[in-house]
C-alpha cells in the first residue's frame, strides 16, 4: 500500500480515524471533561464521533470505489475540506481547552488538519504519477 496514492490515503487515513474515534469514545468513556490526547490535542465527543464517521466513510470508499478518477477526486475533496478547517481554525485563533465546535480548535488541530490537507493533495495529484512510475 502506497500512502501517497488515493487508495492508500483512504485506507491508512480511514484506519487512523476509526482507531482515533473508537479510542476517544471508549477509552475515556463519554465524559466531556476528558480527552484521549489530553491538553495537547483536545478531542471532545463530537470530534470523536466525526473521526469515527469519516473513518468509516473512508474505509467504505476504499473497499467500494473501483474508479480511479472518482477516488482521486474524493481524496482531493477531503483535502479541500481539511484546508477549509485549517483556515477557519487559524482565523479563529487558538482556543482554550476544551474546544467546542468546528472552528474552536487548538493550534495542534490546525496543524494536523493542514498536514491532512497536504497529504490528501499529494495523494490525489502526485500519487498517480508515483504509482505509474513504480509500475514501469
Amino acid at each position: 500500500m502506497n500512502p501517497l496514492s488515493s487508495r492508500g490515503f483512504l485506507l491508512l487515513g480511514g484506519i487512523i480515524l476509526v482507531v482515533l474515534g473508537v479510542s476517544g469514545l471508549t477509552v475515556l468513556g463519554p465524559t466531556p471533561e476528558a480527552s484521549l490526547l489530553g491538553d495537547f490535542n483536545w478531542l471532545d465527543q463530537g470530534e470523536n464521533v466525526a473521526h469515527l464517521l469519516f473513518g468509516v466513510v473512508a474505509l467504505g470508499a476504499y473497499f467500494m470505489l473501483k474508479d480511479a478518477m472518482l477516488t482521486k477526486w474524493l481524496v482531493a475533496l477531503v483535502g479541500v475540506v481539511a484546508l477549509v478547517a485549517t483556515v477557519a481554525g487559524f482565523l479563529n485563533g487558538s482556543a482554550a481547552v476544551p474546544n467546542v465546535g468546528f472552528t474552536n480548535l487548538e493550534m495542534s488541530d490546525n496543524v494536523l488538519h493542514l498536514v491532512v490537507a497536504l497529504w490528501a493533495f499529494a495523494a490525489a495529484f502526485m500519487g498517480s504519477k508515483a504509482q505509474a512510475t513504480a509500475e514501469m
